[in-house]
């Protein structure tokens, strides 16, 4: 199992009739909705994942145009802690880009290329395992077992992919 962001592949086709800026966050948009009720999950949004959709088996990644918008929230405290106002505004494409600075870092540190801007990936279990959340505690188990730390890095990128090879029967058991 090499890996790809699937550069050329179009989003899943669920997402095809949805258009235009949302206020919803990522999680909340409804085509993310449509699409858990089908058995699909978010991606992890931890760095030490940030290669995940990158390695993870083609036929169980799925993507969609990130339609979302990203909040800055001010909230404002009195002298005793209180909340006394909250003001959220969508933060500006600069800001965005900052964002993906890290991600884009961490990438390079692995030898991998940049996700293509613009998406939000969607994963199914492999496995034996009826979640995504309990294949990533499967891969914190072994990475424990065989000493490798969780933080992205090409031990833990290495382990992923010879894991999830694995699980999916296209890799040594």
């Amino acid at each position: 199992m090499t890996g790809s962001w699937d550069e050329d592949g179009p989003p899943h086709p669920l997402a095809l009739h949805r258009t235009g800026r949302s206020e919803q966050e990522p999680d909340r948009l409804p085509e993310v909705r449509e699409l858990e009720a089908l058995g699909w999950e978010p991606a992890p949004e931890e760095l030490a994942w940030v290669f995940l959709p990158y390695v993870w088996p083609p036929a169980d990644r799925t993507w969609i145009p990130d339609r979302s918008t990203h909040w800055a929230v001010d909230t404002r405290l009195d002298g005793d802690g209180h909340v006394t106002g909250v003001e959220a505004t969508p933060l500006a494409e600069a800001e965005l880009h900052d964002l993906d600075r890290e991600t884009e870092e961490l990438l390079d540190a692995l030898g991998l290329p940049h996700r293509p801007p613009g998406r939000l990936w969607l994963l199914r279990p492999v496995g034996p395992y009826p979640a995504v959340g309990a294949v990533l505690d499967h891969l914190r188990s072994v990475a424990r077992e065989r000493g490798v730390a969780f933080r992205a890095s090409p031990e833990l990128l290495s382990l992923t992919r010879a894991e999830l090879a694995t699980l999916t029967g296209s890799g040594p058991p």
